[in-house]
């Protein structure tokens, strides 16, 4: 995504390096009023953006000791390639199991939903079911502060102004700063109350998933205004104001959450420490050794291109080329038809894997 330099006050700019805002330890402000009129006058010196909200109540660090803000799928300071991959295959079989339990559970306003990842990545992300590109913003000054107290035990939390580009629908794509903005309130089905008590919003950098240059172009305090450190006190909010409660942030009756904690479980279950979360890391690895196998185009090569390529060119046998295929046969139904496969299918898979990765290091190919 690209980076921006917002406008904050003299005032902020005393406390605040304005050209490096994730660093430091935030401008302090007392009380919720005061909070709001230090935003407010950043609104309006920042007319070009429409500012978001964030509450933490702890202020995550890089090793640069700044502020960081990466979509759940990204975090992690070592994140090799095959993990990232991984996860998105998590994601896509979290996608593919929301779509199916929605046809028994919920009919209104599911129908973008089966047929947009976006909203589906939004829900999963909303509800916490699994890693994904997206993070989670609100236009609610209120609703940040309260996520920021919010079994908070420490003294003090945190909120974090960012400036993202203008909304012109409910899925906004931006060319120009590489980034999707998402309105959940007025693309989520009814069902899911979640969104519509939070006055959720999602973002992400746009045509990016697991192939990027560099990392740091997915961390969203590239987009940092300003961040305030706040006091986890009654006195904060005052006499005219008082924090949202968990029961009306995350409220009992809401049909997605059970949905999704169903999910939840299944990924957990079958995807990080059960025998398919191994297979396609090992998978990962193949496709690794496959992609590095094509001398022609290091630059552009895929793991399909580079096989035809091998096909071709004789590289490999041809009974290794014809396991691999059926070995990504194999893998596409695990991931988008999970269902489809039990445990005892994937145990003599696993072994096929394993044989052929090991005969094409034997073969030195």
């Amino acid at each position: 995504m690209r980076s921006i330099e917002g406008n904050i006050t003299k005032k902020l700019a005393a406390v605040v390096n304005e050209k490096d805002v994730a660093s430091g330890d935030g401008y302090p402000v007392k009380t919720f009023s005061e909070l709001v009129e230090h935003t407010a006058t950043l609104a309006y010196l920042n007319k070009d953006y429409l500012l978001f909200y964030r509450g933490q109540g702890t202020d995550y660090k890089n090793k640069s000791d700044k502020s960081t803000f990466y979509p759940s799928i990204y975090r992690g300071d070592y994140l090799p390639k095959r993990e990232v991959e991984h996860r998105f295959d998590i994601l896509y079989q979290a996608s593919s199991k929301l779509v199916n339990l929605l046809g028994s559970r919920t009919k209104i306003g599911t129908h973008e939903l089966k047929r947009k990842k976006y909203i589906q990545w939004s829900i999963l992300q909303h509800y916490e079911v699994c890693g994904t590109p997206l993070i989670d913003f609100t236009h609610s000054l209120r609703v940040a502060c309260s996520f920021a107290h919010l079994n908070n035990t420490n003294p003090h939390a945190y909120i974090y102004v960012f400036a993202l580009p203008y909304i012109t629908n409910r899925i906004t794509i931006n060319s120009e700063h590489d980034l999707v903005n998402i309105r959940l309130l007025s693309i989520s089905p009814p069902d899911a109350l979640r969104p519509y008590f939070q006055e959720g919003y999602l973002a992400a950098t746009s045509d990016i998933e697991h192939e990027y240059e560099s990392k740091s172009e997915l961390d969203f305090n590239r987009r940092l205004i300003v961040k305030f450190k706040i006091p986890k006190t009654k006195k904060f909010w005052g006499t005219h104001f008082s924090m949202i409660p968990q029961s009306a942030l995350y409220p009992e009756n809401d049909v997605f959450s059970s949905i999704c904690k169903e999910i939840e479980v299944d990924v957990r279950r079958e995807l990080k420490p059960g025998e398919i979360g191994e297979f396609l890391a090992k998978w990962s690895v193949l496709e690794e050794i496959v992609i590095a196998l094509n001398k022609r185009d290091k630059e552009h090569n895929t793991f399909f291109s580079s096989l035809n390529y091998l096909r071709k060119n004789r590289q490999l046998e041809s009974s290794l080329i014809n396991n691999i295929d059926k070995l990504r046969r194999f893998r596409n139904t695990l991931v988008h038809s999970p269902k489809k496969i039990s445990d005892k299918d994937i145990s003599p898979f696993m072994d096929l894997l394993s044989f052929v990765t090991d005969e094409i290091a034997r073969r030195r190919y």
